[in-house]
């Protein structure tokens, strides 16, 4: 019967060739063919993995050559070493091991012949697969660390390097740093400062520019995207205008993933990691945009960005973007009529009535006016110094509970010391422990709570001093706006949405307004 070579690279073969060791499967190649010569094995086709993945999900040429040797297709398999097979979880050992077992197909080394028919052969390859696990745990959990240490360092630990700059070693040929290539460095600044500050349109107005409009603008320059393509993406934009390596900096650890198990198979899914987690640091690299211009964009994105306008137009519906359907969740747009602007539901199949823009702009006003005279009256009756007693009592009640944790964990330790003494016998410390793990778990959930609440107190002291001045700045401007572009930006610095609803259709003559606006400001009432 035919046998067949497996040759993928490692991740220690890519490192051993960028100090010049030669080519991996190039190398392997040869060792295996003088393997296959001496023991006279009939060889008629050879594998290359190029991919260094850690499962069997992730290496599509290993999948190819199981399902061929469960069919039996080959007598034997020839690789460098059993870890060349499988380095991935007891799953995908166990997969490995029964598909050689079950199909008789020898795993033929340069050392050793395994014969999956031979007991101690089994033991041995299952060993060795094994040994290959826990190797690539110490490499991975080495290689982490390594790379955590040097983005604290200010280095640049990420294979791809980000637009505009260029990856250089480091001037003590340790790790690597980045260097700004001057002409992408120039569209990175064109590009921050077109969502930033706008330009000025055809009537002298400053006009705001979105991503998708800055996509098209780059385009039609032609300017190559970061991976050298000709079309650009709002989402490659976002990605550039939230990427903080633009102001000398390193972020490192925001993006993280674990594995679970769904239906019967393993998938990996993206983890939240929230900032007070990221490594956030100054490089090594200089900045190519000012932190002011960095934070700006960053407010904008934070906002919901720039109403769609297109192109060589300006805004004309104050509300792009903030008024919803309270029946199907679109947003509402505007439409011209013989008569007056109206707005209304874009989707065909919904039932909720449009109304004058006009009317719906003015009522909002009158609910934001009135909601802000009973924020005013809510913090009227609950002054400042019994807010700091609503902080003090919170903070009292959190040390407390903290410390009611703290004794009940050395409660817990305290158990462990009675059994290995024999005071307890494991009937007793299992109750014991049982009953204050549980004792615990109430405790931090308390903790928990406690936080929460101390967090929510201190935002709405926070609060009083940012949302009340923007809303009365707006009521006493906004109808001396200049454009509707104006006050759909300043209404975005207070609302996060309103929820139209209009059931019913006014017969004629009767009254244009029955509609609903539920307000959904941007900082919370108390």
């Amino acid at each position: 019967m035919a046998y067949c070579l497996y040759l993928r690279k490692s991740r220690a073969d890519m490192e051993a060739e960028a100090h010049g060791e030669g080519e991996t499967l190039a190398r392997h190649e040869k060792i295996l063919l003088e393997v296959a010569k001496r023991g006279e094995y009939n060889v008629t086709q050879i594998y290359r993995e190029i991919v260094s993945g850690e499962t069997i999900a992730a290496r599509p040429v290993m999948q190819q050559l199981l399902q061929e040797v469960e069919q039996g297709v080959w007598a034997g398999v020839l690789v460098v070493e059993v870890e060349r097979l499988a380095r991935g979880d007891t799953i995908d050992q166990g997969i490995m091991a029964q598909t050689f077992k079950y199909s008789g197909t020898k795993i033929i080394t340069p050392l050793k012949v395994y014969d999956p028919e031979n007991e101690f052969d089994e033991e041995y390859f299952e060993f060795g697969l094994f040994m290959s696990r826990r190797e690539y745990k110490t490499i991975n959990r080495r290689l982490q660390s390594g790379r955590l240490a040097a983005s604290k360092e200010g280095k640049h630990v990420s294979g791809a390097k980000p637009y505009g700059y260029e990856r250089v070693r480091c001037s003590d040929g340790k790790g690597w740093t980045l260097r700004p290539i001057e002409d992408e460095a120039d569209i990175v600044r064109y590009i921050f400062r077109l969502y930033t500050t706008g330009e000025e349109n055809e009537n002298g107005e400053i006009q705001y520019i979105g991503t998708g409009t800055i996509a098209r603008r780059l385009d039609a320059l032609g300017v190559p995207t970061p991976t050298g393509g000709n079309m650009w993406s709002a989402e490659t934009l976002y990605k550039i205008l939230q990427n903080p390596v633009y102001i000398g900096k390193i972020r490192w650890g925001e993006r993280r993933t674990k594995r679970v198990s769904e239906n019967g198979s393993v998938t990996v899914k993206r983890v939240h990691v929230s900032t007070e987690e990221w490594t956030l640091v100054d490089g090594l690299h200089p900045a190519i945009i000012d932190e002011e211009v960095f934070n700006k964009a960053a407010k904008i994105i934070h906002r919901g960005g720039f109403a769609p306008v297109p192109n060589n137009k300006t805004l004309a519906n104050p509300l792009a973007g903030i008024v919803y359907c309270a029946k199907c969740g679109r947003v509402l747009i505007r439409r011209t009529s013989h008569i007056y602007p109206l707005l209304r539901c874009t989707n065909r199949y919904c039932d909720n009535v449009g109304a004058k823009l006009e009317l719906i702009e003015e009522r909002l006003l009158q609910a934001l006016s009135g909601w802000l005279a009973e924020y005013r009256l809510q913090w009227t009756e609950n002054p400042a110094s019994n807010r700091a007693d609503d902080i003090k009592m919170a903070e009292k009640a959190l040390h407390k509970a903290e410390n009611e944790v703290a004794t009940l964990r050395k409660q817990l330790s305290r158990t462990h010391d009675l059994l290995e003494q024999g005071v307890y016998d494991t009937n007793i410390f299992l109750d014991r422990s049982r009953d204050l793990t549980l004792r615990i778990n109430t405790a931090e959930e308390s903790v928990a709570s406690l936080v929460a609440e101390l967090v929510e107190i201190r935002r709405r002291e926070a609060n009083k001093k940012n949302i009340v001045p923007k809303v009365e700045k707006l009521l006493e401007v906004y109808n001396a706006l200049p454009s509707p572009q104006a006050k759909n930006d300043m209404l975005k610095e207070v609302l996060e949405k309103v929820v139209y609803l209009r059931e019913v259709r006014s017969p004629k003559g009767g009254p244009l307004d029955n509609f609903e606006l539920t307000l959904f400001p941007k900082l919370p009432p108390t």
